[in-house]
């Protein structure tokens, strides 16, 4: 972080004290989109800018206006604001007509649920016919079969608020994926590549979570979908997502630095001079070319170059040839990718690493050496 950066933006525990709210009320006034924050250079956590603080500090009703637009409440004081009972509160919750904002579990285990005061209040005014008398015979109907739209309610307005914090592809679309369980994600996702990618940039968990394992498996279970049409929905969604992000890039592979389009030449830095040697399987006949100078190719039956260029071999059908192709004293500027899988700087290429199992395996039963005993490592098991 640059000394002009530090000048111009502040750390979130220093915007929260300056806006004069807790770490709870600024955390969720940044996934509102209340607070604007930017990113920091280095992977450093996101921060504030000191004209977004001055902005909101500017506003006529701070700070009690802004502390207003992130308060949470729970079922108690949300049905006083409603001046409803907290039964009835909860029956309208259950049935869909408001959102959570946030829960926790309680030393009993029971899920509480937060609303934000604000919608809590517009809510009254925009229905108040539910606030008395008889609900309708809909909602009744939903509440006798045991419909809780709380927890789904709760998962929409994360995965919202999660979808608007970045434009990241691959992020967002791991955003997704943490809403499905793993087995409707490997269904989803054959690649395990890309799951594992996907699971490196999964959003945390929400604040709040418990400690003791019972109690965090049970919070786990309401950050998932449950509901068969939500489920569908999910995935569908996280296809489409799947589809724009290997569009822009393709998951990173084992041993790769980044990824890179199939086919998109990379530099390939060489020695000065001396013989590369290379093994390219061929599956069918195929034509290798490699620069070479004049005269012929020590190492290489049948290859002939009368000027100094671009030296053709007829490779044979059976087996994987070794070629040894002497180096210019120039570096290569670029080696293709093969064909179907993306290359990472700085790997040789026509080496898959299946390939080269298959080589140790062959040469080990031709050869009859047998292969070194291992010690089997313990397991621990959970």
């Amino acid at each position: 972080m640059t000394v002009d950066e530090g000048a111009r933006t502040v750390t979130p525990g220093r915007a929260a004290q300056e806006l004069e709210l807790r770490r709870e009320e600024f955390r969720l006034a940044v996934q509102l989109g209340l607070v604007r924050t930017v990113s920091a250079v280095g992977g450093e956590r996101r921060r504030v800018e000191r004209g977004e603080l001055d902005r909101l500090r500017a506003a006529p009703d701070f700070p009690a206006g802004l502390r207003e637009r992130v308060r949470a409440v729970g079922t108690g004081e949300a049905a006083a604001l409603l001046g409803i009972t907290m039964d009835r509160f909860t029956r309208l919750a259950r049935t869909g007509h408001l959102s959570p904002v946030r829960f926790s579990l309680n030393r009993y285990r029971a899920v509480v649920w937060m609303y934000l005061a604000q919608e809590v209040v517009e809510f009254g005014l925009t229905c108040p016919a539910l606030l008395a008398g008889r609900l309708p015979p809909d909602l009744r109907e939903r509440l006798a079969a045991h419909e809780d739209r709380r927890p789904r309610n709760w998962r929409t307005r994360r995965l919202g608020l999660l979808l608007r914090a970045t434009e990241d592809p691959w992020a967002r679309a791991a955003a997704i994926a943490s809403l499905l369980d793993p087995v409707q994600l490997a269904e989803v996702v054959d690649d395990p590549y890309e799951r594992t990618h996907l699971d490196r940039l999964r959003p945390p968990p929400p604040p709040g979570m418990p400690g003791s394992p019972v109690a965090r498996e049970l919070a786990e279970r309401l950050t998932r979908a449950d509901d068969p049409d939500e489920i569908l929905w999910h995935r569908l969604s996280l296809a489409l997502a799947l589809d724009e992000a290997r569009a822009e890039r393709q998951a990173p592979h084992p041993g790769e630095t980044r990824g890179v389009d199939v086919g998109v030449p990379m530099p390939m830095p060489m020695p000065m001079g001396g013989v590369l040697r290379g093994r390219v399987p061929v599956p069918e006949a195929q034509v290798v070319e490699a620069p070479v100078p004049e005269g012929p190719v020590p190492g290489v039956p049948g290859l002939v170059a009368p000027v100094r260029g671009v030296a053709v071999l007829d490779v044979p059908l059976r087996g994987v040839p070794v070629l040894d192709v002497p180096v210019p004293e120039a570096p290569v500027d670029a080696v293709a990718s093969p064909a179907g899988r993306p290359v990472a700087a700085g790997r040789p290429p026509g080496r898959p690493v299946r390939t080269r199992l298959l080589e140790r395996f062959r040469r080990g039963r031709v050869t009859g050496a047998a292969r070194p005993r291992r010690r089997r490592r313990s397991v621990t098991w959970p």
